[in-house]
């Protein structure tokens, strides 16, 4: 039976091995069409052709993330050139546009007439003289003009309103590198540049790879790599080596401070990188329940935990909105890693910025709340529970705080790590790009009193 082909990929050029615009196109494509994720997209498409070189993997990279972040600015620019504006209408002919823009405003690597060839031979493949013939003119007139700044361009493209909140919320400089214009945007390198973590897991012999790899800032087992390339091929991910894992999230679950021997529950498990730490922690002789809304992702999850040789946990698929399910009580610690806007991660996910509105925050704040509360009845008198969340805005950090007062005491965090070095005899801790390497986080230590 053959398969649905996707819009994107029915528009895409037809070509044994695309060029990196190619690869670029049909992931922004998706992007602005389906919702999709822009790093998922891009492996996706990257895993479609092997044989590409990795000069031009590194570049349909560049070519994603830039237009991604600095889609405001380049807009902008466009729209004054063109009486009726380019967005709003043909996505295919938008991102091209996009792309092309990139390329002759803010990218040194590739000369200006190039770009506007390469846009203009996309289109009329895709969509005829006529749409050819206009992007030919427009961006000819675009490359005469003058050239943007990367780092203006790319805090100017966030909404008004989350720059406002990001600067109220964190430092000017903070602000920027959470958005990727500051240390994570450098000019000489692009956009798509720097570096990303795994953690090495335990009673697993490292890959030569890593053993050279430095070490993380924050987290004891995180090692930096290169962002190029899929790391699920290299040596050590089938043995169950490593764990692609952002070195932030690696310290949200140290924060729990679990310990051999004792019960855990992650009430918001995802696809279990936290929670394979936490497996790690309490050994054999503890006992580890995971829950998340989505079965797919409690399916992933069992799949990695497979991978890295580790006992399957107890799981359950659930609303903690509408109830505790089959989860029992009594757990020692608890890790509640809410849903929320993930500003907190936007120098990753740019795409977080296209879709965010004002009344966001507040309203995944409440939802975390709800959360919060309903998973705190399943600790012991005495137990300990451990909010996160991928966001530094108040509405979702020290609001939640203040509104499970009434049920949950906020004590000083008892994680080594945490308790004594990144946080001591404090109870919350806000995780941010310059101060600590790792992406945005809020995290928050509580007691159940007994």
């Amino acid at each position: 039976m053959r398969q649905k082909r996707s819009a994107a990929a029915a528009e895409r050029p037809v070509a044994a091995v695309p060029t990196a615009r190619d690869v670029a196109a049909a992931v922004l494509v998706r992007v602005t069409r389906e919702g999709a994720y822009a790093a998922a997209a891009l492996n996706a498409e990257l895993a479609r052709y092997p044989q590409l070189d990795p000069r031009e993997r590194s570049l349909a990279t560049e070519l994603v993330y830039g237009p991604l972040r600095t889609q405001g600015a380049l807009l902008e620019r466009l729209n004054e050139l063109a009486s009726r504006g380019v967005a709003g209408g043909d996505a295919l002919v938008t991102v091209h546009l996009l792309v092309a823009a990139y390329q002759v405003l803010l990218l040194d690597r590739i000369p200006a007439f190039a770009a506007v060839d390469a846009a203009v031979t996309a289109l009329r493949a895709a969509r005829g003289s006529r749409v050819a013939g206009f992007a030919n003119a427009l961006l000819r007139r675009l490359a005469q003009g003058p050239r943007l700044d990367l780092t203006v361009a790319v805090w100017t493209s966030a909404p008004g309103w989350l720059r406002q909140r990001l600067e109220q919320a964190v430092s000017r400089e903070e602000a920027f590198a959470l958005l990727g214009a500051g240390s994570g945007g450098d000019p000489d390198r692009g956009l798509s540049g720097g570096e990303r973590s795994v953690r090495l897991t335990r009673h697993a012999q490292v890959p030569d790879w890593l053993e050279a790899a430095p070490p993380g800032r924050v987290a004891p087992s995180a090692r930096r790599v290169s962002r190029g390339g899929d790391l699920r091929g290299r040596p050590g991910w089938q043995s169950g080596a490593f764990v692609i894992q952002e070195e932030g999230s690696q310290v949200v679950a140290h924060a729990v401070g679990a310990r051999p021997g004792e019960r855990i529950l992650d009430a918001c498990a995802g696809h279990g990188q936290k929670a394979s730490l936490l497996a790690e922690q309490v050994g054999e002789t503890g006992e580890l329940w995971v829950a998340d809304l989505h079965p797919a992702k409690l399916d992933a999850l069992a799949s990695e935990f497979a991978r890295l040789g580790l006992a399957p946990p107890h799981a359950a698929a659930l609303d903690w909105t509408a109830g505790s399910g089959s989860v029992p009580g009594g757990f020692d610690r608890v890790l509640v890693d809410a849903p929320c806007t993930g500003v907190g991660t936007l120098r990753h996910r740019p795409e977080i910025t296209l879709r965010l509105q004002p009344e966001d925050p507040a309203r995944l704040g409440a939802l975390a709340v709800r959360i919060v509360r309903r998973v705190a009845t399943r600790l012991r008198p005495g137990g300990r529970l451990v909010f996160a969340v991928c966001s530094v805005l108040p509405e979702e950090c020290e609001r939640v705080v203040a509104e499970v007062g009434d049920l949950l005491q906020p004590e000083p965090f008892d994680a080594p790590l945490l308790a004594e070095g990144l946080a001591a005899g404090q109870a919350s801790l806000r995780l941010l790009p310059l101060r600590h390497g790792t992406d945005g986080y809020f995290i928050a230590s509580f007691r159940r009193p007994e």
